[in-house]
């Protein structure tokens, strides 16, 4: 029965006139931790937390991420394999490959916008700033003309600012980076899978000349393949193009 009592005294404060209930709520006090806690404390709480959420979302939209998942996607399927390598596999060396990339974003973004706002010594909207501005710059170097240009049609178009405190409109600038990033991804990835289509030319048209017709090329080629791309330590030269082809 005793857990019945803190219930019926909930019971009653509610049902109780207002008077009544300021009386019996008058002696409680905040603790004071909580009550220490200033406005701009809970905001970055609310901000940190907001960032966690959306976080896999913004490691895809402004970093090198899409460009080495597509590529190793493709090179997975060049090579005939359809879960060798596994998918978690390549979306961790997707991932801490796009950490060697952009490390030298994050550290600017740290040094000059994260680390200041936490020892207070700059304001939240200055550290915004300053957190933004190496991603942008990444973005900018690594977006074709023509996909930047497109975007800014459009948004004057639609009657949208394109310069926003004299700086290119990240609603512009970041969907024009994801196209440019498939693109080379894709072109990447034809090079990439373009050696492995010869061997299956090679081995489909011997088997056709041998009769064997009832042999998906596939199954022979597949070691071959597999061969050529340890033998020419495809791994090493296929992660040194994707790095040194970020600017």
């Amino acid at each position: 029965m005793r857990p019945l009592v803190p219930i019926a005294l909930l019971a009653l404060l509610v049902l109780a006139p207002l008077p009544a209930a300021a009386q019996a709520l008058e002696g409680f006090t905040l603790p004071d931790e909580i009550g220490g806690l200033t406005s701009a404390n809970i905001i970055q709480l609310f901000g940190l937390i907001t960032v966690l959420a959306i976080a896999p979302g913004i490691l895809i939209m402004v970093t090198s991420f899409t460009r080495f998942v597509i590529v190793f996607s493709i090179l997975r399927t060049g090579l005939g394999l359809q879960s060798t390598p596994a998918n978690i596999i390549l979306i961790s060396l997707a991932l801490f490959m796009t950490f060697y990339v952009m490390s030298p974003v994050f550290d600017r973004a740290w040094q000059n916008g994260l680390q200041p706002l936490l020892n207070n010594q700059i304001s939240e909207e200055q550290a915004l700033g300053e957190i933004v501005d190496p991603f942008r710059t990444f973005m900018l170097e690594n977006t074709r003309d023509e996909d930047l240009n497109l975007f800014t049609d459009l948004a004057r178009e639609r009657g949208q600012e394109v310069v926003v405190n004299e700086q290119i409109d990240l609603r512009i600038l970041i969907p024009a980076f994801m196209i440019s990033e498939i693109r080379r991804g894709f072109e990447i990835g034809f090079l990439v899978v373009l050696p492995f289509l010869v061997i299956d030319l090679i081995v489909a048209t011997i088997i056709m000349a041998m009769g064997m017709m009832m042999l998906p090329p596939s199954v022979i080629s597949l070691p071959f393949k597999i061969l050529f791309f340890v033998m020419i330590d495809g791994w090493n030269l296929l992660v040194g193009s994707l790095v040194r082809s970020f600017v």
